[in-house]
């Protein structure tokens, strides 16, 4: 059943939009809104807009927008309804058991229970005869009782029924388990745990959910690590491990290890801010996460090939993001977890010494670089200096860039002037490609070419546009919203997902319900709703809300019939810059 209509209205009188997202982000004031960095997606230069008149978010980088749900939905990684119990939790209401989610918000919710009850099920297996073995390498690696007790670890056995009949005595049935990845599907459709003699790693969110797991394989076989696939529960792309301890402990900084052992190890000598990924190589998302909870990263990963080209990849998505980078070289390839037990009592204090004097991540490829070449002979000094030159270019910042372009110079004994040229020329060349990238992107927009959510729009574009401009007038203007749904049926919509958007907002009128964008958030995706609330963006308020519904009106049944592709030509360069004039004054309008 839904949510009640009134828990609904309550809540949003209860809830402050601003509020909430600046718990997240850090907002300024921006004439009527309030900007701020996305974190949604990289960047350096705030496009991240909200507006608390309107009720909604909008970044005009990546385009995510909605109202206080749909930033809660993307930022928590919860459905619609896990979403308003969030909010509901945090202004202090309890959402009535109607209103009770019987799809997928139910189905999470039993895989956390599921995977709740596997860790317990796997750390008491630990102190059992047959895990003895794990619990012996547990301790080998240096681990107290009260770390392995902290990070919950645990031990899968070697029979590969165990933890599927505990569960089912527990009242979990097979498609829950699979589902969890805790077990996998035989040819006879019957279920068998997916870990098997394997120490076990739990992995939890930031609410200290059990989400997924890690294993170690206490034998030969391959692969030696063993994590959980990706679930309606878990996204291994955005989830960090250790990250709900080390957030509380960051103080600004986090170190970026590889493996579940380093972070265990550092966490117990008391460096309590580490985390690691998990099993894969960094992503964009969990660069933007690492973002919300520090201002520099530390990256010390493996000193062997694997390790350094990791490490490489990870800077790479890390420096968009603006964050400050530094590298850790452990010596004599050691890593984290190795080096902090061979240094015994004082391993904590030099580790701490190490990221002390660890270098910048521009220091770190140069270094990198240098090893490569013999700058003592012409044309390696040369190709180093070219080398090094393409990666100042790509700073952002005059003054970092002078400061390198100067070590470079005193380096290698090559003028500073010819330095700068050399690096003025990457620049440029780096930015025309980047005016390049902008006007594909301005073409794909106005043309609608890459619209995931409305597909349709590429071969119907004033079609399109006049129905989203029908939408954004019904929704900022509710008072004339009625002689609209008299007027035009969803029929007359030309694409199937406008015709739906207006359906809802149609359906809610003639009920008497509200039509704003907190109201309808519940029908649509998070995604979706940022098509919506970009209708919104890209279109004022009508000051002549008749004049405005007459014409659109008239523009859709000229439209009414499918417009070929080759009609659809892409807009030209004129077109191109007539509409990057108009969105800087829309954005200059937003700031005003």
């Amino acid at each position: 059943m839904p949510i009640p209509q009134e828990f609904i209205e309550e809540l949003k009188s209860r809830t402050d939009i601003a509020d909430v997202i600046s718990s997240y982000v850090n907002l300024k004031k921006s004439g009527r809104n309030l900007m701020g960095l996305c974190p949604f997606h990289n960047e350096k230069s705030p496009s991240f807009s909200v507006s608390p008149e309107n009720g909604f978010f909008h970044c005009f980088g990546c385009h995510a927008g909605g109202d206080v749900i749909t930033f809660i939905r993307r930022i928590e990684n919860l459905d619609y309804v896990e979403a308003v119990k969030f909010l509901a939790q945090r202004a202090g209401m309890t959402v009535p058991e109607e209103g009770k989610d019987n799809g997928m918000g139910r189905l999470r919710m039993r895989i956390f229970e599921a995977n709740r009850e596997a860790a317990r099920f796997y750390h008491k297996q630990l102190y059992t005869p047959q895990g003895k073995k794990a619990l012996e390498y547990l301790r080998s690696r240096g681990l107290t009782e009260k770390t392995i007790i902290h990070f919950g670890l645990g031990y899968s056995p070697s029979d590969r029924f165990e933890l599927v009949n505990h569960l089912r005595s527990k009242g979990f049935t097979a498609a829950e388990m699979i589902q969890a990845n805790l077990a996998n599907e035989s040819k006879k459709g019957n279920p068998y745990d997916r870990f098997s003699d394997r120490v076990m790693f739990p992995i939890l969110d930031l609410r200290g959910n059990v989400i997924a797991f890690g294993g170690r394989i206490m034998s030969d076989i391959k692969p030696k690590y063993l994590n959980t696939s990706d679930t309606p529960a878990f996204n291994k792309s955005r989830s960090l491990f250790a990250l709900q301890f080390a957030k509380n402990k960051a103080n600004g900084q986090l170190i970026l290890v590889e493996g579940y052992m380093d972070v265990i190890a550092l966490h117990q000598a008391g460096i309590e801010n580490a985390v690691a990924t998990l099993g894969t190589a960094l992503t964009q998302e969990q660069a933007i996460l690492l973002k919300r909870y520090c201002d520099e990263i530390v990256i010390c990963y493996d000193s062997d090939n694997a390790g350094q080209n990791a490490a490489a990849r990870a800077i790479s998505i890390l420096r968009p993001t603006g964050l400050k980078i530094k590298v850790i070289a452990v010596p004599n390839g050691k890593d984290p977890d190795e080096f902090i037990r061979s240094n015994g009592d004082k391993g904590a204090a030099k580790f701490r010494m190490l990221i002390e004097d660890s270098g910048s991540d521009i220091e770190y490829r140069m270094k990198k670089l240098r090893d490569r070449y013999n700058i003592e002979v012409t044309e390696q000094r040369i190709d180093y200096v070219d080398e090094v030159c393409r990666i100042i270019a790509a700073i952002d910042s005059a003054v970092e860039r002078d400061v390198y372009i100067s070590q470079l110079a005193g380096e290698t004994g090559v003028e500073k002037s010819a330095v700068k040229s050399q690096v003025d020329d990457y620049l440029h060349a780096r930015r025309r490609d980047s005016k390049k990238q902008q006007q594909r992107t301005v073409r794909n927009e106005m043309s609608a070419k890459n619209d995931k959510i409305n597909a349709e729009k590429f071969y119907n574009l004033r079609a399109a546009h006049a129905e989203e401009a029908i939408i954004a007038l019904v929704i900022n203007n509710p008072d004339a919203a009625a002689d609209v749904f008299r007027r035009l049926q969803p029929e007359h919509f030309v694409t199937a997902f406008n015709r739906r958007v207006y359906e809802v907002l149609r359906k809610r009128a003639e009920a008497g319900n509200d039509i704003s964008l907190a109201d309808i958030s519940g029908a649509f995706t998070a995604d979706e709703m940022s098509e919506i609330t970009s209708m919104l963006v890209a279109r004022p308020r009508e000051q002549d809300i008749h004049r405005a519904v007459e014409e659109y009106i008239a523009a859709l049944e000229q439209e009414r019939s499918r417009l070929s592709p080759e009609q659809m030509a892409q807009a030209g360069d004129a077109a191109i810059k007539e509409y990057l004039e108009k969105k800087r004054k829309q954005s200059k309008n937003r700031r005003n």
